[in-house]
Parts: C-alpha cells; structure tokens; sequence
C-alpha cells in the first residue's frame, strides 16, 4: 500500500486516448485519485468537483488525475458527456491500483467483493506522497485537497 513519503509505483497505466503513461514518470505536484466506475453518480460529481477547481489546481501549480479500471474508450466518453478537465488514467491491468492500495474488498448487502476504493493521493514537488485520503466522501472533498495543495506551498 502507498502511504506518506513513498513514490509511486512503476507501472503504466492509459489515458483516455489510449496513450501509455508512466505513472512513476508524473511530475509532482499532482493529484491522482481513484473512483470505482466512470458515468456513476458519486464518480460524476466527483470528476465534476475536480473539473470546477482545475483553475485553482493549476494556479497552485498541480495537475489532477483521476483512475478507475475503465477502458479508455469509456473514459473519453464519459469526459466528453460531462466536459471534465480532469487527465482521466485507465487502469484495466489493476497494477496501479492493487500497488497502492486502492484495490479493497467492499460489501454489499452482506455479498463481499474487490473493488476499487475512492481514495486520493497528492503527490509534492519531490515525487512523495504528501497526504493520503481514505475511504473518500464526496461532497467537499475536491475542495480539501485543493487546500492541501495549497499548503504544499
């Protein structure tokens, strides 16, 4: 599992136009969180949180990255429904997402399964893992970051 003061793991993940893209390669600072499906409710409006401070992000000099298991055809269509200005990541390998420890069991009603967790990563200037948010609620949590990020100064 990734935590404070580690680097991202080696491993390449997808854009949403099907690019390779080394995660261990981004330049920090940067955001990278993980939602469990694209075009859902929770996963639309926090995609559209993020998308409504990208300004700010970029004022703060930080890029967002949101990642899901997603094929990267169903990615551009959901950025494209929604007008989201986010990089959206396609992980369909899990190889990111198992490394960092976004890959969980989950219940529901009472039936247990792996998915993957709404969780966020902001990544400093140094490639490390400055902060880490587990078990994500989304209302606000776009903007919480954002002052984290802030604060990385």
């Amino acid at each position: 599992m990734t935590d404070v003061n580690d680097t991202l793991p080696a491993v390449t993940v997808k854009d949403r136009a099907g690019n390779d893209l080394a995660l261990g390669a981004l330049k920090g600072p940067f955001v990278l969180y993980f939602y469990p499906k694209a075009d859902t409710p929770g996963c639309t409006n926090e995609a559209k949180d993020f998308t409504e401070l990208q300004g700010d992000f970029a004022k703060a000099g930080a890029t967002v990255y949101g990642m899901s298991k997603d094929k990267p055809a169903k990615l551009a269509k959901f950025a494209d429904k929604y007008g989201l200005k986010v990089t959206l990541l396609s992980d369909e390998e899990s190889d990111a997402t198992e490394q960092m420890g976004a890959w969980v069991e989950k219940s529901m009603y009472g039936k247990k399964y792996m998915g993957i967790e709404r969780c966020t990563f902001l990544i400093g200037k140094d490639g490390k893992v400055a902060r880490v948010w587990h078990n994500v609620k989304v209302k606000g949590h776009a903007a919480e970051v954002l002052e984290a990020t802030k604060a990385l100064g």
